[in-house]
């Protein structure tokens, strides 16, 4: 299992990202979903806990094949989905994503927000993570991939004409007001023979790319969301979700319909057998290539919430 904390800072309050949040990952989610692919909802509604009170929990399937790697795609089904299971107890939300094709495969996002420049230390309350395992992300200047980029959202040009803020310059972590740190601590585990290494070394770089995108859109698009109530956008959350699963059931109708681009296999292939796995064409490489994993981190955490 690979943990990780990462850190990411936006000019905005904790009461505003409330809203913020909802809008960012419904439009963001209707924008990713086309061509057989995106997010479809399968459940949203208010949940409670002992601890955390009241909440709202979302069931979610995010079709994504076209997104893995080849070296991936050679031994999953053509329609791939992995499964997302949130609890949202804002200002703090867990969330789980797991593969019913993949039992091996789990993430585990738990995150915490707070009204400050990230500086603040063990903010989950148990185990304080260690320093070389904790990763600032800037929205400003750190790199996210070229298909990901629009000048819109370019925060050294943005300037927000509700609230006034912007642009964004070097050093406003330590200068702008108000700020807020998004903490997230990320775990995530493949426990497969030759593929653990590198499948969660994937996963953490696709995970680093989310947060930049899905953080420097909340801020980007501050003037749709600034203002509206708690129920204006849970309304707009489920007319987005509705269109959303509409386009996206149909269009794996289609793909469903159309003649098979592959052929598909008449046995049960298990991905820890390597054998079956080399008649595949797939490579695999010694377990002890990988890197060991702290025995601290070798007991799988489980909880559950958004990807923020």
């Amino acid at each position: 299992m690979l943990m990780k904390e990462y850190r990411i800072c936006m000019p905005l309050t904790v009461d505003e990202y409330k809203i913020g949040q909802l809008y960012m990952i419904s439009k963001h989610s209707s924008e990713q979903s086309g061509g057989g692919e995106g997010v479809e909802v399968v459940r949203n509604e208010p949940c409670t806990d002992p601890k955390h009170g009241a909440g709202q929990m979302t069931e979610k399937r995010i079709y994504l094949n076209s997104k893995l790697p080849t070296w991936i795609r050679k031994f999953v089904p053509m329609v791939f989905y992995i499964t997302e299971t949130a609890w949202n107890f804002y200002p703090y939300t867990i969330t789980e994503y797991t593969c019913s094709f993949l039992p091996r495969f789990h993430v585990r996002i738990e995150t915490s927000f707070k009204n400050d420049n990230g500086c603040s230390e063990n903010v989950f309350g148990d185990d304080l993570t260690p320093k070389d395992s904790v990763c600032f992300l800037d929205i400003l200047s750190d790199p996210i991939p070229d298909k990901h980029y629009k000048k819109a959202e370019d925060l050294s040009n943005w300037v927000s004409q509700k609230t006034g803020r912007g642009p964004l310059v070097e050093g406003w972590r330590d200068t702008t007001k108000p700020i807020m740190c998004s903490y997230k601590r990320v775990s995530c585990s493949f426990e497969v023979y030759g593929f653990q290494g590198r499948t969660e070394d994937f996963i953490h770089r696709n995970i680093r790319d989310i947060l930049l995108v899905g953080h420097r859109q909340a801020v980007a698009w501050i003037d749709e969301w600034h203002g509206m109530t708690i129920e204006q956008v849970r309304e707009y959350e489920k007319k987005q979700q509705e269109e959303t699963n509409s386009k996206l059931n149909s269009d794996i109708t289609c793909t469903d319909s159309a003649p098979p681009k592959r052929p598909s296999y008449t046995r049960s292939i298990s991905v820890t057998d390597e054998s079956s796995l080399k008649k595949m064409g797939v490579n695999t490489v010694d377990i002890a290539d990988s890197p060991p994993c702290p025995s601290s981190l070798k007991s799988p955490l489980r909880l559950n919430s958004t990807p923020e």
